[in-house]
């Protein structure tokens, strides 16, 4: 296994940096289920939502992926089939394992029932017990353990930074080899990374969180882990959609037109260009939208105006749960 390179350690966000951007990796959450909170699935997916469909199209990316040189997968157990798709396409390019980071999580189950209208399509649990029964689960439908396995969306007041006993199961786990880490989700993403890494003997060493031109709020947070030799990744980079020519941010997109490229390019750009990111997700569904992902350069727009487009996190986090699965 090959992990992508560490971005560089420059620290400005500045017009036209001349430092490279930080790799990208393909995201399953959109592509292991038939619902999902993200705009333009219908344009991008068509309505066939089939398991079938569904691996065919995980299949797919992974293979325009691999073709393009993107050699970070990250899934979930709550990303519907997401690990079983990826499982079935290593078994099939048995030679391609070694060189990739494969990194999944749990603390998240899918109950969808594979269901476009499921009254809920994920029900979140912090337990030893959900430990201890996700893990065989993610062994088994990836034929080997991750490279990265994390506890998924991680907020303050979650059992798995205070429960001893998941603290030594993962620690138990990080000894066998599998580097812990967890994501984060919601308005108070820094209080949770910040509890994180002051836990004594942590077992935490790589975080995932969200981070985008309309929420960079943990963006300090995470520059200090970075600092403090984490590995960084973020995810929704778009926005679930809403920084892509499907959403509705006339703002952003004038800044992109503005910059010269697409509005899921300028964003990718953004984030990619931050100086403590190792890896950024593509949620890309088609190979246009990962071809438009790795065509994003670091924009030359003011910084000012950069920052104009952010919204307070309370906002942003209730806006995005209010989404409808489609």
């Amino acid at each position: 296994m090959q992990e992508p390179p560490a971005s560089d350690p420059d620290p400005a966000l500045a017009p036209a940096l001349a430092r490279a951007l930080s790799p990208l990796g393909l995201g399953l959450a959109a592509l292991g289920r038939p619902a999902y909170l993200t705009a333009g699935r219908t344009a991008s997916l068509g309505d066939d939502r089939t398991v079938e469909a569904m691996r065919a199209r995980a299949h797919a990316m992974l293979d325009a992926s691999w073709d393009r040189g993107i050699r970070f997968i990250d899934a979930a157990r709550s990303y519907g089939r997401a690990e079983e798709f990826l499982g079935s396409w290593l078994a099939a390019h048995p030679g391609r394992r070694a060189e990739l980071a494969i990194e999944s999580k749990w603390g998240y189950a899918y109950v969808g029932d594979w269901r476009m209208d499921a009254d809920v399509h994920e029900r979140k649990e912090h337990s030893l017990g959900m430990l201890e029964r996700q893990w065989p689960e993610t062994l088994a439908a990836l034929g080997a353990a991750p490279d990265r396995y994390l506890v998924h969306s991680v907020t303050p007041e979650s059992p798995a930074l205070a429960d001893e006993g998941i603290l030594d199961r993962l620690r138990e786990l990080a000894a066998s080899g599998v580097a812990i880490g967890l994501s984060t989700s919601g308005p108070h993403q820094a209080d949770a990374l910040d509890a994180a890494c002051a836990l004594q003997d942590s077992p935490f060493r790589t975080v995932q969180a969200t981070w985008n031109l309309l929420e960079p709020s943990a963006g300090p947070a995470l520059a200090r882990a970075h600092d403090d030799g984490w590995f960084v990744v973020v995810k929704e980079a778009v926005a679930n959609g809403r920084l892509t020519p499907a959403g509705d941010e006339t703002d952003a997109a004038a800044l992109a037109a503005a910059d010269g490229q697409s509005l899921d390019a300028f964003a990718i750009g953004a984030a990619r260009a931050q100086p403590w990111v190792d890896v950024v997700l593509s949620g890309a569904m088609t190979p246009g939208q990962l071809h438009a992902n790795l065509a994003a350069r670091a924009p030359t727009t003011d910084a000012a105006a950069l920052a104009a487009l952010a919204e307070h996190p309370e906002a942003y986090w209730s806006a995005r749960s209010a989404r409808d699965w489609t």
